[in-house]
């Protein structure tokens, strides 16, 4: 590696496709995590993620939904509330997320923030997001928009989820759901199925080999400094 001067060569290989193809494929259905932004008793990004996970019970995954009815402000209360316990557990148990929230004045909600915010990138050694597949999907009172779906890739790319390419906005929200809360036959709902569809595959696809996916350089190297700097340390006279 002679013309690479700043690359440090225990720290880099090859990139080869046994890692990629040669792992055992989990047998159990894929765990997904599904969380809504808003706490109304008729909460339209709930009616959505409730017919998300009919479609991915009916792909043949295992489903729960959290309920975000009693989760306090981040770091207004210590990590141990129930609530919070409840979410990290939760999202430790998955293996892939929806996300759907409600836009107001342009944005996700604060409930749907304050549900990310709890998720720690690393936790215990763990990091509980990393490599784990998501979908985003947003609920509008007016005429679509994207910014929420939008803004959602970007906290999926900050916690190291790989965020599948497709997403649902839904328009008019009132409109698109029947009294009883299940959504109405449209090209919206369509759309979620297609969602669906894609998480689970992607998932499938991933969830075996996520910590080769995400393996990083820089890390490598940071550890590999860490590990020299103990092993070579002067002892103490």
């Amino acid at each position: 590696m002679t013309d690479l001067p700043n690359i440090t060569p225990e720290c880099l290989g090859p990139i080869t496709a046994e890692p990629l193809f040669s792992a055992p494929r989990s047998q159990h259905p894929p765990r997904i995590l599904l969380l809504y932004g808003s706490l109304r008793d008729r909460s339209f990004s709930r009616f959505s993620v409730e017919e998300a996970a009919r479609l991915l019970t009916a792909f043949g995954a295992e489903t729960r939904i959290f309920d975000p009815h009693g989760l306090p402000l981040a770091d207004a209360t210590e990590a141990d509330h129930p609530k919070v316990a409840e979410l990290r557990d939760l999202v430790g148990w998955s293996e892939g997320m929806v996300w759907c929230s409600p836009e107001r004045h342009g944005a996700m909600t604060g409930v749907m923030k304050t549900q990310i915010d709890w998720i720690p990138l690393s936790l215990g050694g763990v990091r509980p997001t990393q490599g784990k597949t998501l979908a985003v999907m947003q609920i509008c009172g007016g005429s679509q928009s994207f910014n929420t779906v939008n803004q959602l890739r970007i906290l999926g790319r900050w916690m190291r989820l790989l965020t599948i390419p497709n997403q649902s906005s839904v328009a008019k929200a009132w409109d698109e759901f029947d009294e009883a809360g299940r959504m109405k036959p449209s090209p919206y709902y369509d759309r979620i199925v297609d969602v669906m569809e894609e998480l689970v595959r992607f998932t499938l696809l991933t969830r075996d080999i996520k910590d080769h996916l995400v393996d990083r350089y820089s890390e490598r190297v940071e550890s590999h400094e860490a590990l020299s700097k103990r092993v070579n340390q002067t002892k103490a006279v």
